[in-house]
């Protein structure tokens, strides 16, 4: 009796084994997702579609009555000159913070991992700011940088000149940037000093018998290994920083100036849903904008880094 040997011509492949589900498995597996998929069918799903339902037409939400205006919603943003002013801060605001953000709390995490003394009391302190809401680091510093705050003191007292931090187009925006930097930093850094502890310590040993210094290790060793966690922060970051909105809001009194200095993507759409009467389709239509520029900065970012650490 003969049997076909495998992977030669004529050979029959053996089927791979199929484990079967008893009857009812798959209604019950089923059952037990449902609560989960109703959840987020009705708060996720269902509130996308209508927004994207609304963002073409003009709606009063008072009255309930809507008209289908099509991309006519796109046309007034294009030619309106608070969506262009939001635009320019808002990527600003992106293309400063993100990098900044991720060179520090990379930077610490690194100064941390080293042998150095009391290293959980230094990473507790650190990650104070994050755990303070984002409404009391805005009062905060505006408490520091407001025309009788102690920065402002400081600079007059010592140089005789004093700055309107929070008055002037030219600082206003800079606040909230050192703000967003100053309270995302801990957070960062905790991510990337957990990725360190896991590269092996052996590829630290062999490149010290070769002679490598520890700026070498740390630009050949550490960073290639933290390519997926760069990735993921630089992605965390880059999401947050075009959705930023509370500091603006609370800074500025909810108007976004001074001059629209502060004016960014969602307090745009916060003027146009509630401020404004009869523009929630504006304010839909700028969500879907913004849907879109996120998706978009996210897949260029994975074009350069991708997030099993090959770089392409």
């Amino acid at each position: 009796m003969t049997s076909a040997i495998p992977n030669m011509p004529g050979a029959e492949t053996p089927r791979p084994w199929r484990a079967r589900l008893p009857r009812g498995a798959t209604l019950g597996a089923y059952a037990f997702l449902l609560p989960a998929l109703l959840v987020v069918g009705l708060f996720t799903l269902m509130p996308i579609a209508y927004a994207l339902f609304v963002s073409v037409q003009k709606m009063d939400l008072v009255s309930g009555r809507h008209t289908f205006v099509g991309l006519r919603n796109l046309a007034y943003l294009v030619e309106d000159d608070k969506f262009w002013a939001a635009c320019r801060n808002t990527m600003v605001y992106v293309a400063v913070v993100v990098p900044l953000q991720t060179m520090i709390a990379l930077a610490l995490a690194c100064a941390i991992n080293g042998k150095i003394r009391f290293k959980r009391g230094f990473v507790t302190l650190l990650f104070l700011p994050t755990l303070t809401s984002s409404a009391a680091m805005t009062m905060i510093f505006m408490w520091l940088f407001n025309n009788n705050g102690l920065v402002v003191r400081f600079l007059q007292e010592q140089f005789g000149h004093s700055i309107n931090f929070l008055g002037d187009p030219q600082w206003a925006l800079g606040i909230i940037m050192l703000m967003n930097v100053f309270s995302t930093i801990p957070h960062f850094m905790v991510v990337f000093l957990a990725g360190l502890q896991e590269i092996p310590a052996s590829l630290y040993e062999a490149a010290l018998l070769d002679g490598a210094g520890p700026v070498s290790r740390h630009w050949e060793i550490s960073v290639p290994q933290l390519t997926p966690i760069t990735c993921y922060v630089l992605t965390m970051g880059l999401i947050g920083c075009f959705q930023v909105f509370d500091q603006a809001f609370i800074l500025s009194g909810g108007e976004g100036g001074p001059e629209n200095a502060t004016l960014t993507f969602t307090l745009l759409i916060y003027h146009f849903a509630f401020k404004n009467y009869n523009t929630m389709g504006l304010a839909c239509a700028l969500a879907v904008v913004l849907t879109v520029i996120i998706f978009c900065a996210t897949l260029i970012l994975n074009r350069f880094v991708r997030p099993d650490g090959v770089n392409r």
